[in-house]
């Protein structure tokens, strides 16, 4: 008795599931959208590449090369001069004179001005009060006051308060232009917040700034540092209300950077000059860089609703 073996159709050597998916198609739209990117990168990447490859080179290279060449022999020598002997005027002691101010005036201006924010947003969002609408908006107009229509006035008032021209001054400044965007921002996240957190602690005896102080502030993290970030490079980079309100011993960082580049005396160096730029930027891009993800955590956890 013979046995027939069935014999069943050729087994396939089965294909890994990775080499089984179609090949994405690039749409028209997301080609364009890449292009953008791209033409975006290059538009921010293309001058702070010639302004750190003109700072690496000798003065006698930028004169014979091409503005987009790298440097052939790179040298520091710019950057050491740039930040302890370039001369801002009538003295020659480098940027990091303006550093030092620069700090000085951050500080105390980021502390002072993120803490008022945070109490008034607090206070305007957990705390009801009698015409608290229409002090958020007399704070909201004070946003859109461009700086230049009430100089004159506070250089009268500072004056005759006897804080022109003085640390303590500038740091006011700082911290009365930068309460409005602050407030609004802690405003919208604290209306964020359950009210019986609020209205739990007060049964429990808590007051205004015990509420604030000990479960306000840990719920904060994320917004406080959109704060920082705000705050830090707003008053880093600004120029206008240091070279009026500083005074000629507390001039930043940004001030003195104007007064390098525009030295007309001797040859001009545009070595030193982009080098004291990269310096005078670097401070808020590595704020930037080592707090950016708190930043879109803030952003996300509500700094800009409402």
């Amino acid at each position: 008795m013979t046995h027939t073996a069935v014999v069943g159709p050729p087994r396939t050597q089965s294909t890994p599931r990775a080499a089984r998916r179609p090949a994405r198609k690039v749409s028209a739209s997301r080609a364009g959208l890449y292009a953008v990117l791209v033409l975006a990168a290059l538009f921010f990447a293309i001058p702070l590449l010639i302004v750190l490859s003109t700072s690496l080179k000798p003065m006698d290279e930028i004169r014979e090369g091409s503005i987009f060449a790298l440097p052939m022999a790179p040298t520091l020598e710019p950057w050491s001069k740039a930040w302890l002997s370039a001369c801002t005027g009538l003295f020659c002691d480098g940027l990091h004179v303006g550093f030092w101010n620069s700090i000085r005036i951050l500080v105390p201006s980021v502390i002072l001005s993120v803490l008022a924010g945070a109490l008034n947003g607090y206070a305007l969002a957990q705390w009801r009060f009698r015409h608290a609408d229409k002090i958020l908006t007399a704070l909201m107009l004070g946003a859109f006051i461009p700086y230049q229509v009430i100089l004159y006035p506070l250089v009268k008032i500072f004056s005759n308060m006897g804080l022109y021209g003085t640390l303590p001054g500038i740091v006011l400044i700082h911290v009365i232009f930068g309460l409005p965007t602050l407030t609004l921002i802690f405003r919208n996240f604290y209306a964020g917040l359950p009210e019986e957190l609020v209205k739990a602690a007060r049964v429990d005896g808590a007051g205004f700034f015990r509420i604030f102080l000990q479960i306000m502030l840990p719920m904060s993290v994320n917004i406080l540092m959109v704060a920082l970030i705000l705050q830090v490079t707003g008053i880093w980079n600004d120029y206008l209300l240091g070279y009026i309100f500083a005074g000629r011993d507390n001039l930043p960082m940004t001030v003195q950077l104007n007064n390098i580049v525009n030295t007309t005396t001797g040859t001009i160096e545009y070595n030193v000059n982009m080098a004291a730029t990269v310096l005078t930027a670097l401070p808020p891009l590595l704020v930037y860089f080592l707090s950016g993800r708190y930043f879109v955590r803030g952003i996300a956890s509500g700094a800009v609703k409402g």
